[in-house]
């Protein structure tokens, strides 16, 4: 993005209270409207298995930027700047991020309508919010989301596995979440893994999603296949489409993210 895009945004970061411990949120607010001068509902995003909203990097102010929107991120609990959590996550913990995290950040926030966008495993938990609030979520964009356990989704995750155990790669994740690195890692590699998450699935959960669908995806995604995808967009309520991406891995909104933006833009236009 631009200089004159940047100083056009607006950033902000705040620590909201939680039972289990504070969460870390930052915004990118629009200073001016864009476009014909309308402001949209907001945009919440949810990263992935390794995550924080750090690692976004310039992709929040570039959609703030493309779109007029505000957009929020947030650490989920145990990740970035966010409050550590010492249990192990369970099957579900994908759905219990819609019900015990969402659910409350977003009544603090005071967020009536917004557009849920996640990436990888954050793709399946904003599935789950936007089943969960179907009159109050505007649209649904996942990217490299996985919608089942596929093999090829463990057997990239057992590649990463053994490649943490080089300490110079195990020290990129104690840069953004510092002595909580250890458990962020085993919280994907170990639960992912384990074969009580063998048959875990969105199938039963996408019928609920009633708002118009957006799943992205990268042909050389190493963390799952184009059938993650389809199945989003085959099994969603509403109206929905899907975007594959040629020559584009786990992280098409870093790889390639003027198309992403561009694919949102109509999108959200449409």
């Amino acid at each position: 993005m631009t200089a004159s895009e940047a100083t056009d945004i607006e950033i902000t970061e705040i620590r909201l209270p939680h039972p289990e411990g504070a969460i870390h949120v930052r915004t990118w607010s629009p200073r001016r409207a864009v476009g014909n001068g309308s402001v949209g509902n907001p945009f919440v995003l949810f990263h992935d298995s390794l995550g924080c909203v750090a690692l976004w990097r310039d992709f929040p102010a570039r959609l703030c930027a493309a779109t007029g929107r505000r957009v929020i991120a947030y650490d989920r609990l145990g990740f970035g700047r966010s409050a550590p959590r010492t249990d192990r996550p369970g099957p579900d913990f994908i759905a219990d991020e819609a019900r015990h995290y969402f659910a409350p950040l977003r009544e603090q926030l005071g967020l009536e309508r917004f557009v849920l966008f996640g990436h990888s495993v954050g793709g399946g938990m904003a599935v789950h919010c936007a089943a969960a609030f179907p009159d109050d979520c505007e649209a649904l964009i996942t990217v490299a989301a996985q919608a089942f356990t596929e093999d090829r989704t463990t057997a990239g995750i057992r590649v990463a596995k053994a490649q943490f155990q080089d300490e110079a790669q195990f020290q990129r994740l104690v840069r953004y979440h510092g002595d909580k690195a250890r458990w962020v890692l085993e919280a994907w590699t170990e639960t992912w893994l384990h074969p009580d998450f063998a048959n875990w699935s969105l199938a039963d959960t996408l019928p609920r999603v009633q708002c118009p669908v957006l799943a992205i995806h990268g042909t050389e995604d190493e963390y799952g296949s184009t059938r993650h995808p389809q199945m989003i967009a085959g099994l969603s309520a509403g109206p929905a489409q899907e975007e594959i991406l040629p020559d584009t891995g786990h992280v098409p909104h870093r790889e390639k993210p003027a198309e992403v933006l561009a694919l949102i833009t109509r999108f959200l236009a449409g």
